[in-house]
C-alpha cells in the first residue's frame, strides 16, 4: 500500500498538482480553446488509482459539460426555435406533472365517481395543447418581448439598478396581465371553447390567477432580469414557467370540470 502511495503522490507531483478535468463555464458560450487559453480538452480516461464512483461523476460532469456546450451553440445559432423547443418540451412536461397530481388527488376521494377519472388515463390532447401553446406562443412571445424591453432598457452591470426595478413593474404590471388573457384564450381556443366561454372562464379565474401570479413572478422575474444573461431569460423563465405551467394545467382543467358538472 505505502509503494502505491508514493507513486501516486509522484505522479501527481509530476502532473504539476492540477486536477485533470478543467472547470465547467456554465453560463458562458462557447468559446474557440486559443480564446481561453491553453486549457487542455477534457481527458475521458481515468487514471489507473481512481475508483469506479469518481471516475463515473467525473464522466458524467464531461457529459453534462459537452450537452451543455452544444446547447448554447444551438441557443446563438438559431434563438428562437431552439427557446421554441425548449419551451413546448417543458410545458408538456408540465401538463404531465399536473394530470399526474389531478390524478393522484382524484384517487384519494372516496366517491366512485372521482376514482373513475383518476384511472382514465392521460389526456393525450390536453399534454399536446400545452406542449403547442409552449412551442407557438409563449418562446415566442417572449423572446421578442425581451429584445423590445433590452432595447428600450440596455441590461446594466449592477443588478441592483432603477432599470432593474423599471423592467420588473413593466414586465409584472403591463405585460403579465396581457399575456395572461392570452393564455387563456390560446388554451380556449384550442379546447373548442367559444368566446363567450372563455369570456366567462376569465371572469371566473382571471383576477385569482394573477394574484397567484405576482406572487411567483414578481421574485422570479426580478432575478431573471436582474442575474441572467440576455440569451438565457427565456430558457430561465421556462423553467419556472414548468411550475406555473402546473398550476395554470390544474386551475384552467378545473373549471373545465366544473362546467361539464353543470
Amino acid at each position: 500500500m505505502a509503494p502505491r502511495l508514493l507513486a501516486t503522490g509522484l505522479l501527481f507531483l509530476a502532473a504539476g498538482g492540477s486536477s485533470r478535468y478543467p472547470r465547467a463555464d456554465a453560463f458562458v458560450s462557447p468559446r474557440p480553446a486559443a480564446a481561453v487559453g491553453q486549457r487542455a480538452p477534457i481527458d475521458l480516461q481515468l487514471p489507473g488509482n481512481t475508483s469506479p464512483r469518481s471516475g463515473s461523476s467525473s464522466l458524467e460532469l464531461a457529459g453534462f459539460e459537452e450537452a451543455w456546450s452544444s446547447y448554447l451553440s444551438a441557443l446563438e445559432a438559431d434563438p428562437l426555435l431552439v427557446k421554441s423547443i425548449t419551451a413546448g418540451v417543458i410545458l408538456g412536461a408540465a401538463d404531465l406533472s399536473g394530470q399526474a397530481i389531478q390524478q393522484a388527488l382524484a384517487s384519494r376521494d372516496e366517491s366512485g365517481g372521482e376514482v373513475a377519472t383518476a384511472s382514465a388515463g392521460l389526456d393525450i390532447a390536453r399534454f399536446a395543447r400545452f406542449a403547442f401553446f409552449g412551442f407557438v406562443l409563449q418562446a415566442p412571445w417572449n423572446h421578442f418581448y425581451y429584445l423590445i424591453l433590452d432595447g428600450a432598457l440596455p441590461p446594466t452591470d449592477d443588478p441592483f439598478t432603477a432599470t432593474t426595478g423599471i423592467k420588473v413593474v413593466i414586465d409584472q404590471f403591463v405585460q403579465a396581465p396581457i399575456f395572461t388573457v392570452l393564455i387563456f384564450g390560446f388554451l380556449g381556443f384550442l379546447e373548442g371553447k367559444s368566446t363567450e366561454e372563455i369570456k366567462q372562464q376569465l371572469d371566473d379565474d382571471y383576477v385569482d390567477t394573477m394574484l397567484a401570479n405576482w406572487k411567483l413572478w414578481v421574485p422570479a422575474t426580478a432575478v431573471n432580469i436582474a442575474f441572467c444573461p440576455p440569451i438565457l431569460r427565456v430558457l430561465f423563465l421556462n423553467v419556472v414557467f414548468f411550475f406555473w405551467s402546473i398550476f395554470l394545467s390544474l386551475k384552467l382543467n378545473k373549471a373545465e370540470e366544473v362546467a361539464d358538472e353543470v
